[in-house]
């Protein structure tokens, strides 16, 4: 395994347009790193790069200690698993986890020995018979992850390998990938534009927006403390509550808003940063789970139930408050219903507060 380091990389189309701007991060030996952002972002283009399908237009990129920007992909030690999973319809399993090693001039014995390993590290070993068209989706995206698992590369890239499957067959190829992860101590770049697979997979995340690196930081860190509001609003199932108005300071600390004034306690002890911003614009984030229910003389934000959606094991309560629309996490409870006003309190150690010009991170 190897690590990867990206100093300054960039893509820009003869059209002009940047793909990716001036990528700098390091991928350790062994680590796990997802790049996630929304469609357009640049972290295929990225991926790509890395594995030399796309011409690097400045930077340096390393794999291990050795430069590859003008090395080409079958030399650079990589394997990379696709969205579309790319087997050949008519290859057995065997066939298809062979074929990459016999191009390589691999021996019959050591061709063998490696597909019986990945078979059984897969759970494929009774399926090597099986033409694709005989598999279902899970098997076949097994078989592509198989065929580069065989190849022993520096580095696995994989690009959305879970797109095509069902929400059942998505979770258990996630548990299956981190799985494996963990057992080979592989260094993997996995491109994704699903959150929670990012936050459920990667030891770090890259998020990427626009071509641009907004954040780099393990999971927990990038949903606790996001560095601007493209972040804050990206990570987290439902999105982070956004509140916008004048920050003020009266008798305690408050926002704003239209429908009322929300209530934010003693914030110049927590966070003294704040107090350039008196009397000045800024946005407030609440996370789902932090926008709890109470009783009327604790409500700190008040607002109307406009739809509940139970999922069993918790109910999302989809609210508006004047002409802003919010999300409240709660435990499966009896509910009023749809039109009520309904009373929350804040978690005030947990806000998120931004510059509305820039979206960066105040507090």
């Amino acid at each position: 395994m190897a690590r990867v380091s990206l100093d300054r990389v960039s893509k820009v189309y003869p059209n002009g347009h940047v793909g990716v701007a001036e990528a700098t991060f390091e991928i350790a030996d062994g680590e796990l790193l997802v790049l996630v952002g929304p469609s357009g972002c640049g972290k295929t283009t990225l991926l790509r790069m890395i594995a030399g399908l796309e011409t690097i237009s400045s930077g340096t990129l390393s794999i291990g200690d050795r430069v590859v920007n003008e090395v080409s992909p079958k030399d650079r030690d990589i394997a990379m698993v696709f969205q579309n999973y790319a087997l050949y319809p008519h290859m057995t399993v065997a066939e298809n986890l062979a074929f990459g090693l016999r191009l390589r001039g691999k021996s019959k014995a050591e061709i063998d020995q490696r597909i019986a390993e990945a078979a059984k590290q897969l759970e494929l070993e009774h399926r090597l018979d099986s033409l694709p068209a005989a598999l279902s989706g899970g098997q076949r995206q097994r078989v592509a992850l198989g065929r580069a698992l065989v190849r022993e590369p520096k580095v696995f890239l994989l690009d959305e390998p879970l797109s095509n499957l069902d929400a059942k067959l998505r979770l258990s190829m996630r548990v299956e990938i981190a799985r494996l992860h963990r057992q080979l101590g592989a260094t993997m770049i996995y491109v994704t534009h699903d959150q929670v697979e990012a936050m459920t997979l990667g030891q770090r995340i890259v998020v990427l927006n626009g071509g641009q690196i907004q954040q780099i930081d393990t999971p927990m860190a990038l949903y606790e403390k996001p560095a601007n509001l493209f972040v804050a609003g990206f990570l987290g199932s439902p999105g982070m509550n956004l509140l916008r108005g004048p920050l003020r300071h009266g008798d305690g600390w408050y926002l704003e808003t239209a429908q009322g004034d929300v209530r934010l306690g003693a914030l110049e002890s927590q966070s003294p940063e704040l107090l350039p911003w008196i009397d000045r614009e800024i946005v407030l984030g609440v996370r789902p789970e932090d926008l709890r229910p109470t009783g009327e003389a604790n409500a700190t934000l008040n607002a109307t139930l406009e739809v509940t959606e139970p999922v069993g094991n918790e109910i999302f309560l989809n609210l508006r408050h004047g002409e802003q629309t919010l999300v409240s996490r709660v435990p499966p409870r009896s509910l009023p219903k749809a039109g009520e006003l309904m009373h929350f309190e804040l978690a005030l150690d947990r806000l998120h507060m931004f510059d509305p010009a820039t979206g960066t991170r105040l507090a």
